[in-house]
């Protein structure tokens, strides 16, 4: 054999072979094209901001929606089953930070006053953090139902990302997401894209219901909820932490490298994709 046709080969197959390790040569960038059957993958779990979704529109778009119709929709929504989830969620949250003496402002007790104001400043500074905040996610999920049900708001994909869901679940893999927005800011997001509605193509949404996108638990959790091993899920993220997580379940991993992507510290631990046409 030609021995530089060999030596390709040979890296090729290195590639392949550290995809499960989650680890990969750090003087090495190149794309990694990966086959999912061979692997035995037989499930996908996305992440979306950064993965499935540009940063800037989460960042640009979303958050800044759900900033300006903050008070718009507390007054639509006063006194509603929505709303007060809300302010018992964000209540408890912000017992916790006062507790750990965060500068948080401060909150009225139900009993003695309006907590709508108290409400607003305090979701304005989870904001200001980009806290991750289970409370906050849900109160964003549901301004954001708002704006796609009036058609304010359309979902965003990359252009690779409808064929490659397609591609894949006509190999019989399976589509799930996995992000800290809420379920229904999810399935909002890819109901609405420019390429139609994808959620019939998706098999499951998980949010931080399931536990913290840093912990493995959260990704043997979601393995089994769908009947899948571990090592049958391939998980796609650009935050390495999460990587790390999911590898450390016993889960496939690949680093997903998009333009404004940063997060990605000490990436060359992972093997790369910079678009879903390489994962066949």
């Amino acid at each position: 054999m030609d021995a530089a046709l060999h030596e390709h080969r040979r890296r090729s197959e290195l590639s392949a072979a550290l995809l499960r390790s989650g680890l990969h040569p750090a003087v090495s960038r190149r794309r990694v094209t990966v086959s999912l059957s061979e692997r035995g993958v037989r499930l996908v779990l996305l992440d979306i901001e950064g993965t499935t979704t540009p940063i800037a529109f989460v960042h640009e778009v979303l958050f800044i929606f759900a900033r300006a119709h903050l008070a718009e929709w507390c007054r639509a929504h006063a006194g509603s089953p929505d709303y007060l989830d809300v302010v018992r969620r964000l209540s408890a949250e912000h017992a916790v930070d006062r507790s750990r003496d965060e500068s948080v402002p401060p909150w009225e007790d139900m009993s003695t006053g309006d907590v709508d104001e108290p409400l607003q400043a305090y979701v304005r500074w989870l904001m200001d953090r980009d806290r991750k905040s289970p409370g906050l996610k849900l109160l964003q999920g549901l301004i954001w139902e708002d704006g796609y049900q009036s058609g304010e708001l359309r979902g965003e994909v990359y252009p690779d990302v409808p064929d490659a869901i397609r591609r894949w679940r006509r190999e019989d893999i399976g589509v799930a997401i996995y992000s800290s927005g809420s379920e229904l800011a999810q399935r909002r997001l890819f109901a609405s894209t420019p390429y139609g509605d994808l959620t019939p193509l998706i098999v499951g949404f998980f949010d931080t219901a399931v536990g913290s996108k840093r912990e493995s638990a959260s990704y043997k959790l979601i393995a089994s909820a769908l009947g899948h091993d571990p090592s049958d899920v391939l998980f796609v993220s650009d935050v390495t932490a999460e990587l790390d997580a999911a590898g450390a379940a016993g889960c496939n991993v690949l680093l997903s490298i998009r333009p404004g992507n940063t997060h990605q510290s000490d990436a060359e631990r992972f093997p790369a994709v910079r678009t879903f046409e390489e994962i066949i």
